[in-house]
């Protein structure tokens, strides 16, 4: 088949591999809507040798010493740096994201595994003197074979920020690249096919349904992780639990609330939400602060500047570097963003700027929405309720901290926050009363490497980017020497 990037194969125990079954699934350029690429549509059968695989390799990846898998997970992130020529454009043709942000990405997997890669020492057990003539002692033991299910609005981040924390721990990996933008999987199949040992990762691609429900609920895999939105994380649950008690982390969506109070500088705060809500990646973010709370003494200020600055946002091609926003991921994405947009008009939102396909040819085809701003948004409409997970920001007016409380957390999603003030009471007293679990107080959208990520209520279970992560990848054995 002739198309861009070609047929791009799984990675199993070692090899490049098609599909037992023979199939292909297309990849779709969302700039364009055309097939640009194919890859093996897994099967249960594929799925099973993975997991074969990865156990074989296991027995001697999980016997060798911490610095040894810390020396080769460093690596692995060199290569990573090294790869991101080959990396950012093919990212940018299969996701939508552009070229100008893709960068931060390569640096963020790479970064992270190399923080990752010296945390192997702190897998430690406990000393526990519960008489005083045996020896009580606890030790930590990886799981064996981890399942790792990547989102499709950053798979390459996701795929290699979080494969050090199971493999630092001992683990082998089969991966599940996302369904809809699964091509730079196989470019991460290409760095640790040079870096590890045949089997530590497979990399299987296929439809959510089918290979991501198979290595959830195979017996050999006792240790998940997901990444996506809070549907499937509750599917997942439901598919393991019929097959086996899992240990199961979920980072899922997110409505986060933005609440800026009134002695906060307007301009600091238009500048933040534009920010915070991830434009540059068509908002496709988690943690996306999609709904601005602003007190009413300072609404029609702000919401003036951020109208000047989302209308200025230059919608353009992924892989041109003066692009500040593509499209968003697929047809499916589109439709969904665009009925959503639909129910926020007939709701009786205020339409500010967006909410439509940009004009001009370029943008005929694909899945392109304007930056859209809605105000005059409660919490009753859909659009308050709702993730968007697309390039609109909810704007809400709010007059006393409670109402302002009370709206933030009457929704069932609470991953991020933002807290925006100068009193640093106020700021500390609203975070306390967030239902999130992560606030940010005067800033948004970072993450900070050591300090965990993770979400509230059905935004998630378990923290990621921190130690806790590493030793969540291990089970504890207790030890009784009796003398």
């Amino acid at each position: 088949m002739s198309t861009q990037f070609g047929d791009r194969p799984m990675y199993i125990g070692g090899e490049f591999t098609e599909s037992d079954s023979g199939k292909w699934m297309d990849s779709v350029n969302p700039a364009t809507g055309e097939v640009h690429g194919r890859v093996p549509a897994g099967t249960v059968s594929d799925v099973d040798r993975a997991i074969k695989a990865a156990a074989a390799a296991q027995l001697d990846w999980g016997s060798r010493s911490v610095w040894e898998r810390g020396e080769r997970i460093r690596k692995l992130a060199e290569e990573i740096k090294k790869r991101a020529a080959d990396v950012v454009p093919l990212e940018a043709a299969d996701t939508g994201n552009t070229i100008a942000s893709l960068g931060n990405d390569i640096t963020l997997a790479a970064g992270y595994m190399n923080f990752v890669a010296g945390l192997g020492i702190e897998i430690k057990g406990e000393s526990v003197p519960a008489t005083t003539e045996n020896i009580h002692f606890t030790m930590r033991q990886p799981y064996g074979v981890v399942g790792r299910i990547v989102p499709f609005n950053h798979p390459f981040l996701f795929a290699g920020a979080h494969l050090g924390a199971p493999l630092v721990a001992g683990n082998a990996v089969v991966l599940k690249s996302p369904d809809q933008s699964p091509l730079s999987a196989t470019l991460m199949a290409e760095i640790c096919h040079d870096v590890l040992p045949p089997g530590v990762v497979n990399i299987v691609s296929g439809e959510g349904l089918v290979v991501g429900d198979a290595i959830v609920r195979h017996p050999r895999v006792p240790r998940i992780g997901f990444t996506g939105s809070v549907p499937t994380g509750m599917a997942i649950q439901r598919s393991a639990a019929e097959v086996g008690i899992k240990h199961i982390t979920l980072e899922l969506g997110g409505k986060n609330p933005f609440i800026a109070f009134p002695d906060a500088d307007p301009e600091a705060v238009a500048n933040a939400a534009v920010s915070g809500m991830n434009f540059n990646w068509s908002g496709q973010s988690c943690g996306s602060t999609s709904r601005l709370m602003l007190h009413e003494s300072i609404h029609d200020d702000v919401l003036a500047r951020i109208e000047a600055q989302v209308s200025a946002i230059k919608v353009g091609d992924p892989l041109d570097k003066h692009s500040g926003m593509g499209p968003v991921n697929s047809e499916k994405h589109y439709k969904h963003v665009m009925g959503l947009i639909a129910s926020a008009n007939k709701e009786g939102a205020r339409l500010v700027t967006g909410g439509s396909r940009p004009e001009g040819k370029e943008f005929s085809r694909g899945y392109w929405v304007r930056p859209t701003v809605f105000a005059d948004v409660t919490m009753d409409m859909k659009i308050g309720q709702e993730e968007v997970f697309g390039p609109v920001l909810s704007v809400l007016k709010w007059k006393t901290t409670e109402q302002a409380i009370e709206m933030a957390n009457c929704i069932d999603m609470g991953l991020t926050s933002a807290i925006w003030t100068n009193d640093i009471k106020v700021a500390m007293d609203t975070a306390r009363k967030i239902e999130s679990g992560l606030v940010w107080i005067n800033g948004t959208g970072r993450h900070y490497m050591g300090t965990g990520f993770s979400g509230w209520k059905n935004s998630g279970l378990g923290r990621e980017e921190c130690l806790e992560e590493v030793l969540s990848y291990t089970r504890s054995k207790s030890i009784h020497i009796i003398m």
